[in-house]
């Protein structure tokens, strides 16, 4: 998948020259306090311009609907965000989606439209489930799962060695607006 459009975004492969955007999304504080502890906080645009090179460089070799996107306001071309598709540790069977968005673009929708787009994609490549985790304190997270139709199925410390909330969606889940 090269790219995907919607009405206010653009959903697309990463490019390093994103740095200084994902920095202002993976760098901060109020966001990467969520992310899993594989990925922490990047620290400067030279380390988020390594993390974005081996994104790049890991794409095409993921089976599709793996891989990492930019999320682009279609007004501005500016990148509010990421898009995720990988397998969740430690038995890497289960598929995970995840979202993040830079603060400023929170609470406008745009997790939900851009994840969307992209679950829609995914069930057209032969999977039948994506699941979504996030820590039980992570509110907007939660919202957001049950945002794009995705059931709560229960709290695990399988994935990450976390206590998290874990969402499943499947095809039949979506709704046909």
């Amino acid at each position: 998948m090269k790219q995907l459009i919607t009405a206010r975004l653009l959903v697309r492969e990463w490019e390093v020259d994103d740095a200084a955007a994902a920095l202002a999304i993976y760098g901060v504080e109020k966001v990467a306090r969520w992310l899993t502890p594989a990925m922490g906080e990047v620290a400067d645009e030279a380390s988020m311009r390594l993390v974005l090179q081996a994104w790049v460089e890991d794409q095409p070799n993921m089976l599709p609907p793996r891989g990492r996107w930019a999320i682009e306001r279609r007004d501005t071309g500016e990148v509010i965000g990421g898009l995720g598709i990988r397998l969740l540790p430690p038995y890497e069977e289960d598929l995970e989606l995840s979202w993040q968005l830079r603060p400023e673009a929170w609470g406008h929708g745009y997790a939900v439209e851009a994840g969307e787009a992209l679950v829609r994609w995914a069930f057209t490549q032969e999977i039948d489930e994506l699941f979504a985790v996030a820590r039980p304190s992570n509110t907007r997270a939660i919202a957001t799962a049950k945002r794009l139709g995705m059931a709560w199925v229960g709290e695990t410390d399988k994935y990450y060695n976390l206590r998290l909330q874990v969402f499943r969606l499947r095809p039949s889940d979506l709704s046909d607006h």
